[in-house]
C-alpha cells in the first residue's frame, strides 16, 4: 500500500515538472538574436577551421609516408585523389538587416480574375434543403 502511494506522489511530481518544462519561453531581443547569429557564425567557422587544418595535417602526414615508403623500398599504391584544402579564411561577421514584412510584398494584392466561376449554379441549387 505504502509503495502504490509513493509511486502516485512520484507520478504527480514528475508530471508538475513536466508541465513546468514545457512552459512558453518570452521572445528573445533583437540583441539577444544578434548574438545567437553571431556566436553560430564564429562555431561554423571554427569548425570550416579545425577542417582546413586536419587536412593540411593529414597531408604533411600521406607526404612523409609516402617519402618513408620509397627510401625503404616499399611499393605504395597511388593516393587517392581529393579536392584540396579549402583556408575559411580570417573570421568576419556581418550583420544582415531583414527586409519589413511588408516590404518584401508578401501582403501584395491578388491579380484581377482572368476567368468567370467554374460553375454558374446559385448556392440554392448546390445546396438543397432537406
Amino acid at each position: 500500500m505504502k509503495n502504490t502511494a509513493i509511486h502516485l506522489m512520484l507520478t504527480a511530481a514528475l508530471a508538475a515538472l513536466c508541465s513546468v518544462a514545457h512552459a512558453k519561453l518570452p521572445p528573445a531581443s533583437d540583441e539577444a538574436k544578434a548574438k545567437a547569429a553571431e556566436a553560430a557564425a564564429k562555431t561554423a567557422w571554427n569548425g570550416k577551421s579545425d577542417a582546413y587544418l586536419m587536412c593540411k595535417s593529414q597531408d604533411k602526414v600521406a607526404a612523409a609516408y609516402f617519402k618513408s615508403a620509397k627510401a625503404a623500398g616499399k611499393e605504395t599504391k597511388q593516393p587517392a585523389t581529393l579536392p584540396p584544402c579549402a583556408d575559411p579564411g580570417p573570421y568576419s561577421f556581418t550583420v544582415t538587416e531583414k527586409k519589413p514584412i511588408e516590404a518584401s510584398g508578401a501582403h501584395s494584392p491578388a491579380g484581377n480574375a482572368t476567368s468567370p466561376p467554374s460553375t454558374n449554379a446559385t448556392s440554392s441549387a448546390l445546396n438543397p434543403k432537406k
